[in-house]
């Protein structure tokens, strides 16, 4: 069996644990859209917080497969039905293994498996080669943190009319320079599965989350993201009165995103590019500049609170 298969199984097996039960009453299943406010932008913090204390999370160490446990864990613990999808991959070091952590909310009122699905991501690994003290927080422990705590508020929402997907994914930094060998492993993984398993028709949208803690947030969205999804953001972004902080790039991106578009579904990243000591600099990423006493919870809920808009608009069309 192959690894790429592994998804296709736990997606499966995770729905049917639902799909099983007695459908619930049409009353209980009427979708009612998520206040953007119930989000706890400080516990989103402090999940990022425990992360980074895990130390070092560099693809292939045993720090990376300790995170994914965590992660796992923290998933759980909140009452998402979730998974480890352990799998090898070739890298400039040879084959390497890789711990996704997936987990699944499933759509309520119907067979979940006929449902659409909408995946939030975000990757957990740190860059490799910077020391035992590198903190990786903003990249990735922000974006894994208010994932996590997306999960929490979407596990305690009530009927949903469609599946969500949590993805944590291992491997996105490349050790050298982005190639098929070198970078993206998670996402590309899970992308590939996806379509074994024949739901690329079925997926709306996946929304993927990185470096977005930064206290003076700029969100700096490429422009390889499916243009839907970002019209998405720009109007959650002025319902929120943050619209200043949201803007297109000059151009493209490789990031987790980059192998669900390619693989023809409507994807995007939220990613603040602009890391750095003044506007318009990225000169914390990938240093020991990149600590916990730059992020802000303030940020992590400005993005918590849009991702909750774009999800509700899409529901509400889904259902």
């Amino acid at each position: 069996m192959t690894h790429c298969l592994i998804i296709s199984l736990l997606i499966a097996a995770l729905l049917y644990t639902s799909g099983c039960r007695p459908a619930p009453s049409p009353k209980a299943t009427v979708f009612r859209p998520i206040a953007p406010r119930v989000l706890d932008a400080d516990n989103a913090l402090a999940e990022a917080r425990a992360l980074v204390a895990l130390g070092p999370r560099a693809a292939g160490t045993p720090g990376a497969r300790h995170a994914a446990g965590h992660l796992l864990v923290r998933l759980q613990v909140v009452g998402v039905q979730s998974a480890l999808d352990v799998f090898t991959d070739e890298t400039p070091a040879g084959k390497t293994t890789f711990w996704n952590v997936m987990g699944v909310i499933p759509a309520a009122g119907r067979r979940a498996d006929k449902a659409p699905w909408i995946f939030l991501g975000s990757h957990f690994d740190t860059k490799s080669g910077l020391g035992a003290g590198f903190e990786g927080a903003n990249d990735s422990a922000s974006s894994s943190g208010l994932l996590l705590e997306l999960a929490r508020v979407l596990q305690a929402a009530g009927p949903l009319p469609v599946n969500i997907g949590i993805a944590f994914f291992d491997g996105e930094e490349c050790r050298h320079s982005y190639t098929a060998r070198d970078g993206l492993h998670g996402s590309r993984h899970a992308a590939r599965a996806l379509c074994l398993n024949r739901r690329v028709d079925q997926v709306r949208a996946v929304i993927i989350l990185d470096m977005i803690g930064d206290r003076d947030l700029t969100v700096t969205i490429p422009r390889n993201s499916t243009s839907d999804l970002v019209s998405r953001v720009f109007r959650a972004a002025a319902a929120e009165k943050v619209r200043e902080k949201f803007k297109l790039m000059a151009g493209a991106l490789l990031d987790d995103h980059q192998p669900f578009l390619e693989a023809g579904m409507p994807s995007i990243v939220l990613i603040d590019f602009e890391y750095g000591s003044a506007p318009g600099r990225n000169d914390y990423w990938h240093t020991p500049q990149d600590t916990l006493a730059k992020l802000s919870a303030e940020s992590l809920g400005i993005v918590g609170r849009i991702v909750i808009r774009m999800l509700n608009d899409l529901m509400m069309e889904a259902r």
